[in-house]
């Protein structure tokens, strides 16, 4: 059985590698562009959203393979608490996790806004692939619009997470599926609220973007965990015969 500390290093360094991954790819390449040599026509060479989706999946896809193990690989608020929820992690864990969680989200933040302030003439606001709501939209999405997105795709996330885990289902799979989940999630609502269902991943760009973002950060915390304990009742009632199961910590990616 892997320390609390172990547990809360993997933890860190996971949710580091979702943050830095998924936001890299935004901040850097999703709207890259490159000049044509002979009439200096600019062409799109960037990935844009399907880029930026596929990334976020597989940055859990491969750190669940490398540390899911470990802490159960889930670096996200939302994901620990619908997992506490689900009767799958100890709710001792909570704490240790979050902090983990958090601290690896703004250590992520800190070196992407420390690599993208080596571009001249870039500027932080707006461009840290922070998430918003209203103007802070990509497509200007209400706050209510927000909320049920975030809420909804949760709480599915949390499903797909208890589901591929679970001991009935197929082994070695769980993190292919949690990752592809987590891409199809992006590809929905990237141009909702620039996806979050991650209160980690959204603290941790939020104050280096500024522009709004600090103070929209609320509703990237309270939807996700509502989703996620949503997800994490649902699991057990509609799937586990109503009964709250517990199962080993590695199960829960």
């Amino acid at each position: 059985m892997p320390s609390p500390i172990a547990k809360i290093t993997a933890e860190l360094f996971g949710t580091f590698w979702l943050v830095f991954g998924g936001c890299g790819t935004a901040i850097f390449a999703a709207k890259e562009v490159a000049v044509g040599d002979d009439t200096g026509t600019r062409i799109q060479v960037g990935v844009g959203y399907l880029g930026v989706a596929l990334a976020f999946g597989l940055t859990v896809v491969t750190m669940a393979y490398a540390l899911g193990h470990i802490s159960g690989g889930h670096f996200n608020p939302a994901i620990t608490l619908g997992a506490c929820v689900g009767g799958r992690t100890p709710w001792r864990d909570l704490p240790g996790y979050w902090v983990a969680q958090i601290v690896g989200g703004l250590l992520a933040g800190l070196a992407l806004w420390g690599i993208a302030s080596g571009k001249p003439g870039w500027s932080r606001e707006g461009n840290m692939a922070a998430n918003g709501y209203a103007e802070h939209s990509p497509g200007n999405y209400t706050l209510v619009a927000v909320i049920v997105a975030e809420i909804l795709l949760t709480a599915f996330f949390l499903i797909v997470v208890l589901g591929a885990t679970d001991v009935r289902a197929p082994k070695g799979m769980g993190a292919l599926a949690i990752g592809l989940a987590l891409t199809l999630i992006h590809l929905i609502s990237i141009p909702i609220s620039n996806t979050s269902v991650n209160p980690a991943r959204s603290t941790g760009v939020a104050f280096f973007n500024g522009n709004g973002a600090p103070g929209q950060l609320w509703v990237f915390w309270v939807a996700p965990l509502v989703g996620g304990i949503i997800g994490g009742l649902l699991y057990p009632l509609l799937f586990e015969d109503g009964r709250f199961k517990f199962a080993p910590v590695q199960n829960t990616v």
